[in-house]
C-alpha cells in the first residue's frame, strides 16, 4: 500500500550531478515504490534544481531504518556544531554558491 505522504522543502545546497557540482533548490521526501533499490517500498529523497531540468537532480532510495539512521546522524552532527558556525552561510539571495568555496577551494 502506498502512503502518498510527500514532503517538499526549499533549500540551499549543492549536489554533484553528471555535469558536476550545481546549486540545488528543493528536496522532496516520500515513501513509495523505488526505481532501483531492491525492495517493494523505500524512502526516497530527491534533491533538485527545477530551473536546470532533470540533469540537476540527485536521488536516494533507502530502507526505513537507513532513513531513520541518516536523520539521526544529521541531527546529532548539527547538535555538536556551535550556533555561530551554523549561521555562517552564504546570503539567501546568492545561488552561485560553489562547493569548492564552501570547503576552502580543494574539492572537485
Amino acid at each position: 500500500m502506498c502512503t502518498y505522504q510527500t514532503e517538499t522543502i526549499a533549500l540551499r545546497a549543492s549536489g554533484k550531478t553528471r555535469e558536476g557540482w550545481t546549486a540545488m533548490t528543493s528536496a522532496t521526501v516520500y515513501f513509495d515504490h523505488p526505481v532501483h533499490f531492491p525492495s517493494g517500498h523505500a524512502l526516497m529523497i530527491d534533491v533538485r534544481n527545477a530551473d536546470r531540468g532533470p540533469s540537476a537532480r540527485v536521488a536516494l532510495e533507502m530502507d526505513a531504518e537507513s532513513a531513520k539512521a541518516l536523520a539521526r546522524a544529521i541531527l546529532a552532527t548539527l547538535e555538536t556544531v556551535p550556533d555561530d558556525l551554523q549561521r555562517d552561510s552564504i546570503p539567501a539571495g546568492d545561488a552561485r554558491l560553489s562547493v569548492a568555496s564552501m570547503m576552502g577551494g580543494g574539492l572537485s
